[in-house]
């Protein structure tokens, strides 16, 4: 089944190209005949039939009659397939004499846009009677006349071709005259009248002849002349022309009223006898009515326009008589020569308005016709578009011209064309005409929207209004219509496990981003997004810019102070310092932090209020806390400092913290110093209760110290570690950018240790401070590794049974005390 299906239609592609050949081979020799002066719509010949087609195909084919600017003499009959005259035709108008009468056209099947000649033959019928110029001949003739001469006489006019033209001269009987029929060199019978006998004035001075011309058709018509003969007396010299015959050349563009030329002829007679007039002879009726002749002076000139492409030969016939009656003949030929006054015409036969941008190369836009009237170089023409065009012209037949695109169309970059054909002839000053062919080109979606730029960033203020605009997008589409119409959306993604359509939401219209919630920088600093454009058109076509979204940061976080910590006891922290300390001793050093950032995170330090002003100094931009000057002992123990921290916002924001500095070179002195600090509230009692207290914090303060030695013998690995941890967990939370000051330079936090030896002796328990450092930087590391020994009771010793040799804090010494 399947080999038979593939034989079946590889012979009905074999039977369709053998049809198309026949077709052609065919239509190449379409002849028809049909007789002149038939009433319209008359039958000619079946067309269909000879295109090898059904009657309802040439209207689906779109099979129609072209022709070169002449009127269209023929139809076709959709209904019969059959082609008809589309008037009444004269054959004598349409090819005057020439033997055969063609008119030639084209049949266009306008589906395959082939053309197929046709020539129709017009067949003369007998329509026309034979008339003369004249319907009265009259000539003076002498009476000593010698027999035999020879008188022409004007030829009748058949316009009639064939045996429908004139065919036979007969003259009315007379003892005289005789009619002779001579054939002529250029066709036509030229009657002569014959002297038969010698006349005699007195016994006839008028003799009345009829010539009569008869053509062959059936039935036979006829036309005749009247010829009047006056016998004069004699008169022995005729006219002579000084040329048998005339001939000039012209061309067909001469001025009215331009001489052509002369003719001249003489008679040796005098008087009324050598006196010569010139006549037309034997012309025809157009020649008459466009050349006239002067009768005295022989100059022929034109009254009408010349056309070489109506006439290119004019012959005509002059006579010159005497007064006498004796007259002369030369022939006059005047040649019309052509010049290119006929611009060429052209008709565009089949054009189409729009095509659309994707179509392949070759796609037909028009047919076009070029005719021009000129003859010879005059008459060949060339067709041509602008260079620059995508189209090409094909050349078919008979001067048809085929426009068809030259490549692919692009109507985003021209959307229409106004095609100019220009046909040019190749005459001297050529002549050219231009036709316009206006061309849409129709839109697909070839193009994807194009954002305006390759990527965008936007910047948004943290703490933003929910539902404002935030940022815009926009994207162009160079097709047109649906197909530029652009939607935007956003592409689907997460912001910390979030979708980001809870974040912003953009209008698919105008491509407007609004922000669904206030954004926090210190949740996260920027967003990126893929923001998509499609368009409208079947299929859609799309695009995807990325967008960066910064989040800017306000001022809307108060500085965090980070050491020294805020006791959560309800103590106050006290910082240590040596009455040996000199100026710049550094004391300690606030330490804090912003979670903004940028100007919003320069922190600078200040010190609000001191117990003692002068006596020291905090760093604007590191917070350190130094000795302004030399301690004295008049400076009291206890010294109260105030610190404030501020940013650099817009607002600013500020954090105070309140530091206590106990001024003493050892422990009991701080307590005695301490202790001093009060005022009493009665002399009597305030000296003993102080004691106690004094020794009640001794006795308490030596029990620390001795468990906690004991402790740290036993964990020292482990606390230390511990206390590494304790000390740089409080900076864990808070990201590095926000240890940037004002100076660029990384702010670090560093272990305030102070070296403390205690003595077992509960009697001599006191503080030993290191050397003064007036470094940048507080102890190093380096100090907590020195090794100091503390020396134990013996009964201590035997009842942990474990000898400790020496004890190393390397940890904030930070001292409590009452509150008051």
């Amino acid at each position: 089944m399947t080999i038979r299906g593939k034989l079946t239609r590889s012979s009905g592609l074999m039977l369709l190209c053998l049809f198309l050949e026949l077709l052609e081979a065919r239509a190449g020799n379409i002849r028809y005949s049909v007789p002149e002066e038939l009433d319209k719509g008359s039958f000619v010949g079946n067309i269909a039939q000879d295109l090898g087609l059904e009657p309802p195909e040439l209207a689906q084919r779109g099979v129609r009659i072209v022709s070169r600017g002449r009127t269209q003499l023929f139809a076709l009959n959709p209904r019969s397939g059959s082609l008809v005259t589309a008037g009444r035709i004269d054959r004598e108008e349409l090819c005057a004499q020439s033997a055969r009468c063609l008119v030639s056209f084209n049949i266009l099947v306008e589906d395959k846009m082939k053309l197929f000649p046709v020539e129709v033959e017009i067949i003369d019928i007998n329509d026309n009677t034979p008339q003369f110029q004249l319907e009265e001949l009259e000539f003076k003739m002498n009476e000593i006349t010698t027999p035999g001469t020879r008188i022409p006489l004007p030829f009748g006019q058949d316009l009639d071709v064939g045996i429908n033209s004139l065919q036979s001269y007969q003259l009315s009987s007379n003892p005289h005259f005789s009619l002779d029929v001579q054939q002529g060199v250029d066709g036509p019978q030229h009657p002569e009248m014959v002297l038969q006998s010698p006349l005699d004035r007195e016994a006839a001075a008028v003799h009345h002849l009829v010539l009569t011309a008869s053509d062959g058709g059936d039935p036979v018509r006829s036309g005749t002349l009247r010829i009047r003969v006056q016998v004069v007396d004699a008169n022995d010299n005729p006219p002579a022309f000084t040329q048998a015959q005339y001939r000039t050349r012209i061309s067909e563009n001469v001025p009215l009223g331009t001489r052509l030329l002369i003719v001249n002829a003489t008679d040796p007679d005098e008087g009324a006898n050598g006196e010569v007039t010139y006549s037309f002879h034997n012309v025809d009726h157009r020649v008459a009515q466009i050349f006239q002749l002067n009768s005295y002076t022989g100059e022929i000139a034109n009254k009408e326009p010349l056309d070489f492409e109506e006439y290119n030969m004019y012959s005509m016939e002059v006579q010159a008589q005497d007064g006498a009656g004796l007259m002369a003949r030369a022939k006059v030929l005047v040649e019309v020569l052509d010049v290119n006054d006929n611009a060429p015409e052209v008709s565009i036969t089949s054009v189409t308005t729009t095509v659309p941008e994707n179509s392949p190369p070759g796609a037909i836009i028009a047919l076009i016709n070029v005719h021009d009237q000129d003859s010879e170089e005059n008459g060949r023409t060339t067709c041509s578009i602008p260079g620059h065009l995508p189209f090409k012209l094909e050349r078919l037949v008979d001067n048809y011209y085929r426009l068809v695109t030259e490549r692919t169309l692009d109507r985003e970059l021209t959307s229409e064309y106004n095609i100019t054909v220009t046909a040019t002839d190749q005459g001297t000053a050529a002549l050219s005409t231009d036709s316009h062919i206006y061309l849409q080109v129709t839109d697909i979606n070839d193009n994807p929207p194009a954002f305006h730029q390759d990527s965008y960033s936007a910047y948004v203020p943290e703490n933003n209004p929910r539902g404002a605009s935030i940022f815009s997008v926009k994207a162009d589409d160079a097709d047109s219509n649906e197909n530029a119409q652009v939607t935007y959306s956003l592409v689907e993604d997460t912001i910390q496990g979030a979708p980001l359509s809870s974040y912003l939401s953009i209008n698919s219209d105008t491509g407007v981003l609004y922000a669904l919630r206030s954004f926090d920088y210190e949740q996260f600093r920027d967003l990126q997004l893929r923001v998509m454009a499609r368009d409208s058109g079947n299929p859609p076509l799309s695009s995807n810019v990325s967008l960066s979204l910064f989040v800017l940061d306000q001022n809307d976080n108060t500085p965090e102070i980070l050491y020294p910590a805020i006791p959560t006891d309800g103590s106050t922290g006290v910082e240590l310092a040596p009455r040996s300390a000199e100026p710049g001793y550094l004391v300690t050093k606030v330490v804090a932090v912003d979670k903004d950032s940028g100007q919003n995170a320069w922190l600078s330090y200040r010190l609000l209020k001191a117990s003692e002003p002068g006596l020291f100094t905090v760093g604007l931009h590191t917070g350190e806390v130094r000795t302004a000057r030399v301690l004295l002992d008049r400076d009291a123990l206890k010294q109260s400092l105030l610190v404030a921290v501020q940013d650099h916002g817009q607002p600013p924001l500020s954090a105070t913290v309140t530091l206590t500095v106990a001024v003493a070179d050892s422990i009991p002195d701080v307590l005695a110093d301490l202790g001093s600090l009060e005022s009493p509230v009665h002399p009597d009692d305030s000296g003993l209760t102080l004691y106690l207290v004094v020794a009640v914090a001794v006795v308490s303060c030596v029990f620390l110290a001795f468990v906690i030695v004991l402790l740290a013998l036993r964990l020292r690995r482990w606390h230390s570690s511990r206390l590494l941890q304790a000390a740089s967990g409080r900076l864990t939370s808070v990201p590095a950018s926000h240890f940037v000051g004002v100076d660029g330079v990384r702010a670090f936090l560093q272990t305030y240790s102070h070296e403390v030896s205690l003595t077992a002796d509960s009697r001599k328990s006191h503080l030993i401070f290191p050397q003064p450092n007036y470094a940048d930087t507080l102890i190093s590391q380096e100090s907590c590794e020195k090794k100091d020994f503390v020396s134990a009771p013996q009964s201590l010793l035997e009842d942990e049974k474990e000898t400790f040799s020496q004890v190393n804090f390397c940890n904030e010494f930070i001292i409590y005390l009452y509150e008051k």
